[in-house]
């Protein structure tokens, strides 16, 4: 059996919360509720008895209402207040009813609390009314039945009053007064039942409030539980995005030091790479100021050296006319780059006069260059310079009576040269040239190296001519970086470097590519027009004895392949596949004309014994190791390295 009590809105006020607490029987629940919520809850110690303590109750108290006022004694007392104190019928109802109502109280507050044990859960909120309105209706049945009883003990009540009231104008009879008694009777009895359903009423709408109450703190209950799971799942979701975050700020943080890092090291490097540009710009600047102050230098001393030293002859053009006979045609044995060339006699000795051509700015200054080289260089394999006259741009060399190399290679004379002169002639050529490039105090490269610019004495000794393109190099460029960009290209088509003529780049090995050409021609006799690339093919092929002149008779296949490959080297389109001259292909081309002298000094019958087995070989690159001996060449080798 469960009681709900409100402590805040309790009809009775006689008691309070503990009050009703203490008083209330260990089987009763008992639920204290204030201001809409439950404050504290007392719950059942044992089931309730079978027999109802109200009717207990309520009989009691109709016994006790009965036997208190049918006593003669009530009676008389009433009677007695009423003629001493006379007041009115409604006002000794009303007294009575405060009397009563004392101890109604506790009866009324019992029933209360004993009041449907069996819906004491608070699950009532949520389920059907009618249980709670059947257990309003059993309340409501019990209270009736008090008040039916008390309603009998009022009558009685009312009815001693009525009879002890006095009355001053005649005596009635029995028979009106139990009319009167019980009128008043009926009277007291339903304005006792008019309060009874009053208070059923407001009982009744107390108890709708509360159970909407407790409903709709039930309701909040949910909704603050489902709030609550809402806000645990939001904050699960906000953990997991502040871990993510976490995660990847950590990410940015370990990228941003990463990029930290290649930053300091760009920086770093920058820095190297700003140190080393500051040296080498440091450097190129000294090494620039060495070149300029060696230049100025070198011109003083080529301008001392012109004044003082001078080792050719200055001839007037009087002198020069009387020699060649005006010069006449019929002396007239060629026509060089700038001017023809005439044979003469000075001082009794044959000369070849070289006049510049009228109006040749070039050629004037071919002829400048021309005359300060070879008038100060003296060497067996370049071309003599035995005077000048400098006024007329008149050139005179010493006469070389095998002509040119040219006119030797393509039949313009009748007398072949043998494979043992041209080997000499490779040499030869090589020593003229390595000269050249160690020429002190600035080396000179020739850049016009070819077959018609080498002259043959009657020995046929090769010496090199027109240098008139020569251009000297400085000698911080020639020792270090071995080229110098030029403004334009000189020389002749087939013989000039390739990458100097694409490039402009000048350096020693450009004079190797020509040489590479000379050497191909003096093998084959061939124009120079993809001479190299015929060569290559034959030796691919297997026929290289096939492409070597046929006017020379006898070559040795081994050492001519290994001149071949020796010539092909130095004419490799980029400059750094050359061979150096001085070091590697010197050696070699000595080696090889020490063969051919040796081979040249053997009487004819041990050269046809040597040459049978030369011949056998396809033409596989090989060279020969016989142990050369010093030539009348060698010391002159020696002094120019």
């Amino acid at each position: 059996m469960h009681t709900h009590l409100c402590s805040t809105k309790c009809r009775f006020k006689t008691s309070t919360p503990s009050s009703i607490l203490k008083g209330a029987p260990d089987f009763c629940s008992v639920y204290v509720i204030s201001k809409g919520r439950i404050s504290s809850v007392r719950s059942a110690a044992r089931r309730a008895p079978h027999a109802s303590p109200l009717q207990r109750q309520i009989e009691t108290l109709n016994d006790e209402n009965g036997s208190e006022y049918d006593t003669p004694s009530c009676r008389r007392l009433s009677f007695k207040s009423n003629r001493v104190s006379p007041k009115p019928i409604g006002l000794q109802s009303e007294s009575m009813n405060k009397i009563q109502s004392g101890r109604r109280s506790g009866t009324i507050g019992r029933l209360s609390m004993d009041f449907a044990e069996h819906d004491s859960d608070i699950s009532f909120v949520s389920s059907d009314r009618p249980s709670s309105v059947r257990s309003s209706s059993v309340f409501y049945d019990h209270v009736e039945c008090a008040r039916n009883g008390r309603t009998s003990t009022s009558s009685d009540h009312s009815w001693g009053s009525t009879y002890m009231k006095p009355k001053f104008t005649e005596p009635c009879s029995p028979d009106q007064l139990f009319s009167e008694e019980s009128s008043r009777t009926s009277l007291s009895s339903l304005q006792h039942n008019e309060e009874v359903e009053a208070d059923v009423r407001r009982l009744r709408l107390e108890l709708k409030q509360t159970m909407e109450m407790y409903s709709n703190a039930c309701k909040e209950a949910l909704t603050a539980q489902q709030k609550l799971l809402e806000l645990h799942n939001w904050r699960i979701e906000e953990e997991k995005k502040l871990e993510d975050a976490r995660v990847n700020q950590e990410a940015a943080e370990e990228i941003a030091e990463k990029e930290k890092e290649k930053s300091k090291a760009a920086k770093e490097t920058a820095e190297m790479a700003k140190r080393l540009a500051r040296l080498e710009t440091k450097r190129r600047a000294n090494v620039e100021g060495k070149y300029l102050k060696e230049a100025e230098e070198m011109r003083k001393a080529l301008k001392n050296l012109q004044e003082t030293d001078k080792r050719y002859r200055k001839y007037t053009l009087e002198e020069i006319e009387k020699a060649t006979n005006e010069f006449s045609e019929a002396q007239k044995i060629g026509e060089g780059g700038y001017g023809p060339v005439y044979k003469c006699y000075l001082d009794h000795t044959a000369v070849a006069v070289k006049v510049l051509r009228a109006g040749s700015a070039q050629g004037e200054t071919q002829f400048q260059q021309e005359l300060n080289i070879l008038g100060t260089i003296r060497h067996p394999n370049m071309v003599l310079l035995v005077g000048a006259c400098p006024e007329e741009g008149v050139l005179i060399y010493e006469y070389m009576e095998n002509g040119s190399l040219e006119d030797c290679l393509f039949g313009k004379k009748e007398e072949m040269m043998s494979w043992e002169l041209r080997f000499e002639i490779a040499a030869e050529i090589a020593t003229g040239l390595l000269f050249l490039h160690q020429t002190k105090p600035e080396p000179l490269v020739h850049r016009d190296l070819k077959p018609a610019n080498i002259l043959l004495d009657h020995n046929y000794v090769s010496k090199i001519s027109d240098v008139g393109l020569a251009r000297l190099l400085p000698a911080a460029v020639a020792e270090n970086e071995t080229q110098c960009r030029m403004t334009a290209a000189a020389g002749t088509f087939c013989y000039i470097d390739p990458e100097y003529q694409q490039t402009g780049m000048l350096g020693v090995k450009s004079d190797v590519y020509s040489l590479g050409i000379v050497i191909l021609q003096l093998l084959t006799g061939r124009p120079a027009m993809g001479l190299a690339h015929q060569v290559e093919q034959s030796i691919q092929k297997e026929t290289f004895a096939q492409i070597l002149d046929p006017s020379v008779p006898n070559w040795p296949l081994t050492e001519a392949l290994s001149l071949a490959n020796l010539a092909l080297q130095c004419a490799q389109l980029s400059r750094k596949d050359r061979p150096d001259l001085a070091t590697v292909l010197l050696p070699q081309l000595q080696i090889l004309r020490d063969f051919a002298r040796h081979h040249h000094q053997q009487p004819p019958q041990e050269q046809e014994v040597l040459s049978e087995p030369n011949s056998q070989h396809s033409g596989s690159p090989s060279t020969p190791s016989p142990s050369s001996t010093p030539t009348e060449d060698q010391p002159i080798q020696d002094n120019t390295t």
